[in-house]
């Protein structure tokens, strides 16, 4: 049974649990791996903001900083400049919360004072402490996601002697360092971090175990959008090369959305909402009979 979290803050609600949250991804980066470059300009990205909402997007995630792997990091001043016209532009044309996708306090700080009410930091506090502050500073709910490494790095060989239970454990531990930074506990929102530090098969094991997390007592947030791995089974399967553009990698997203929710995913982070919007409504029909 999927258990059921309601979080409110300033305003705003998610109810999490017989409906699937969709968050809608909007890259405001030169070289994310899908998306990188379609909206470099503040008008592109604001209107597609826009019409990810009016696809059904549930929450909207924005970013300044590419994390795909390899990927070089950028300065705060120019991740800012990115994001924080973009998030002033949005908050006031549209009535869902706005996450802002960065691992710096500083930007984070700015985000939120432009509209944002969500922080969603791939690296869980890990790469900027003060970032907790920021968000226990303005009461609004956290994504604390589990990564091997950093972006650069984190698919040289990644290896783990129990990937499920590393993976808890170091949930766990970031969690309580929230918690003690002054984050309510009902604020924070766990992400296994599918596609940062982890082969084809240890996405898969999160994806098939995702139980495991979801028994952990906070609502779960899974972003297998386009990711690596489903380009890579689908490659060798078919004996082509298959890339996050390719129609197959988003048809075979929307495979690996429907088991991340039928698994105990309460939110998923997704480039195509109109696509996955109605996947979704059907399998919480499903899950809620």
């Amino acid at each position: 049974m999927m258990k059921s979290y309601n979080i409110k803050w300033n305003g705003f609600q998610l109810e999490l649990g017989e409906k699937t949250c969709v968050m809608g991804i909007l890259n405001t980066t030169p070289d994310s791996f899908s998306d990188g470059g379609k909206y470099l300009t503040h008008d592109a990205a604001v209107a597609h903001g826009l019409q990810l909402v009016q696809d059904g997007a549930d929450i909207l995630d924005i970013g300044g900083e590419s994390s795909r792997p390899f990927s070089e990091p950028v300065s705060a001043i120019e991740e800012m400049e990115r994001v924080v016209p973009v998030i002033e532009k949005l908050s006031a044309r549209i009535d869902v919360p706005i996450s802002i996708d960065t691992t710096k306090a500083k930007v984070a700080k700015e985000a939120v004072k432009a509209g944002a009410s969500i922080i969603n930091d791939i690296s869980a506090f890990n790469i900027d402490p003060e970032m907790a502050g920021v968000a226990a500073e303005n009461n609004i709910p956290v994504i604390l996601m589990h990564m091997k490494g950093k972006p650069k790095t984190m698919q040289i060989n990644p290896h783990y002697d129990d990937l499920i239970q590393e993976i808890i454990g170091f949930l766990s531990q970031r969690a309580d360092f929230a918690v003690k930074a002054g984050i309510k506990k009902e604020n924070i929102i766990l992400d296994p971090g599918i596609g940062f530090g982890k082969t084809v098969e240890h996405n898969l094991m999160l994806i098939k175990y995702l139980k495991k997390i979801h028994d952990m007592g906070f609502p779960v947030l899974m972003g297998p959008s386009r990711k690596s791995f489903v380009q890579k089974i689908l490659s060798d399967i078919n004996g082509k090369e298959i890339t996050a553009a390719s129609v197959e990698t988003g048809q075979a997203t929307l495979a690996a959305v429907a088991a991340c929710v039928m698994n105990g995913a309460h939110i998923v982070r997704v480039h195509d909402v109109a696509a996955v919007k109605p996947l979704i409504q059907i399998i919480d029909a499903i899950l809620n009979v």
